[in-house]
């Protein structure tokens, strides 16, 4: 399980460095094979193992590509997933597409999700959290059910 906020860079060939507590897991749960694409939501990037990623595609594949909202979801998601491979420095290469797609520069935030991570763009993660915290201060929201029921 990943989690934790974590600053790393982008070098000038688009590769990030998975920090090194994640390396050994990766290299053990899926030989450093990972699939990234596109949040649909946000301006970042989700970075799954392998095996997670395989999960999603099978939903994906239960969808119609005759239905337009279905078959939209399809296209972004698998249209923008790119294989990864963690070499032996634990670097990934990121897409130019990708790396576009989330104004990725050269300061990034690695962002522990669970089962996968958000790659985002250190001053857009700032700006997002900001808004995060204003919203839950305000108070101006509804909880859904499972919201409700969550304490900690």
């Amino acid at each position: 399980m990943f989690r934790g906020a974590t600053t790393i860079s982008l070098d000038s060939k688009g590769r990030l460095a998975i920090p090194a507590k994640y390396r050994h897991a990766l290299s053990i749960d899926c030989d450093g094979k990972m699939v990234c694409t596109i949040d649909i939501k946000q301006p970042c990037l989700l970075l799954y193992p392998l095996p997670e990623w395989q999960i999603i595609e099978r939903k994906l594949t239960q969808l119609s590509s005759m239905n337009p909202a279905e078959r939209r979801l399809q296209r972004l998601l698998l249209g923008h997933a790119d294989d990864c491979d963690m070499d032996k420095n634990g670097r990934l290469l990121i897409s130019a597409p990708l790396r576009q797609h989330a104004g990725l520069d050269k300061k990034l935030m690695l962002v522990g999700q669970l089962n996968k991570f958000e790659i985002w763009d250190e001053a857009a993660w700032h700006d997002q959290i900001a808004q995060d915290m204003d919203v839950e201060r305000e108070g101006d929201f509804t909880l859904n059910e499972r919201l409700e029921d969550f304490s900690l």
